[in-house]
């Protein structure tokens, strides 16, 4: 991106320009990863997985911490949402745009909302600029959470931690004013342990505050639920702040999309592509 991005549940907010070593096909989706070659197998993935739930039940007051957008949930049936609203919206001004829009399927959908527009065949600068304001009117309110699904694997995860006696504190960029109902309904509706006692849901107090400021800001509080077995969060970011916090704890990177120009991933983070578990 040329200037300033948000990451998480904001998302880019203005145009990211993609180098072609960028973009890797992964069970035949293109997605943005500078990670893949870290990715653990299948079998490594389960090991680590199965560790930390065996960790839930040996640390005392064991606490597990998960970011939610590109982490436990896939945001990605959202932004297809809006991209079908928006196709309805340009149905008698840009009826050659609104068709390409109307195409766009979950598997099409990358980080950028630019970049969207561009996979879908659409160029105009003019449109750009609507496309981008339709979709920051809708992707960041309460209404349009529901279409998040869960990333394959999360919710048995989360409930396994929670089961072997770990506290699940859900940390997210999305802000408490706009996206703390839509999310609860979420996390209630896909079946994750919320609401009860040992699940907390912590968002940030206003839309304007950047999310990686805010969870290096919250990171060294979590120590008054427990200790820390582990955090996953799909920003290379976040996950070294987390180490700088909680150098005892892992720190998984789940590569699945993140803001452009990462910083380089601390090398004691894992990276995982999913929350399934074999064997």
């Amino acid at each position: 991106m040329a200037s300033r991005v948000q990451s998480d549940a904001r998302g880019p907010v203005e145009r990211v320009e993609p180098s072609p070593e960028r973009w890797v096909r992964v069970r035949g989706v293109v997605s943005p990863s500078s990670f893949h070659a870290r990715r653990s197998s299948d079998s490594a993935r389960t090991e680590l997985l199965e560790s930390i739930v065996v960790a839930c039940g040996r640390v005392e007051r064991p606490v597990v911490v998960f970011d939610l957008d590109g982490t436990l949930l896939d945001n990605r049936p959202r932004v297809t949402r809006i991209f079908h609203e928006l196709a309805e919206f340009w149905s008698i001004r840009h009826p050659d745009a609104a068709e390409k829009c109307a195409r766009v399927r979950d598997e099409h959908i990358v980080y950028g909302v630019i970049d969207n527009l561009v996979r879908a065949g659409i160029d105009d600068e003019a449109l750009h600029r609507e496309g981008l304001q339709f979709w920051r009117d809708r992707f960041f309110y309460d209404a349009y959470i529901r279409y998040d699904v869960e990333v394959p694997g999360a919710r048995s995860f989360v409930r396994a931690c929670f089961e072997a006696g770990a506290s699940i504190v859900y940390l997210t960029g999305r802000d408490l004013p706009n996206m703390a109902l839509g999310t609860l309904a979420s996390l209630r509706d896909l079946d994750f342990p919320i609401g009860v006692v040992g699940t907390s849901l912590v968002l940030k107090p206003a839309f304007e505050v950047a999310d990686s400021e805010f969870k290096n800001a919250v990171a060294p509080s979590i120590s008054r639920i427990g200790n820390v077995v582990a955090s996953f969060d799909n920003e290379p970011a976040n996950c070294n702040l987390f180490l700088d916090h909680h150098p005892e704890a892992r720190s998984v990177l789940l590569d699945t999309h993140h803001a452009p120009n990462p910083p380089p991933l601390d090398d004691r983070a894992a990276v995982i592509d999913s929350f399934l578990r074999h064997g």
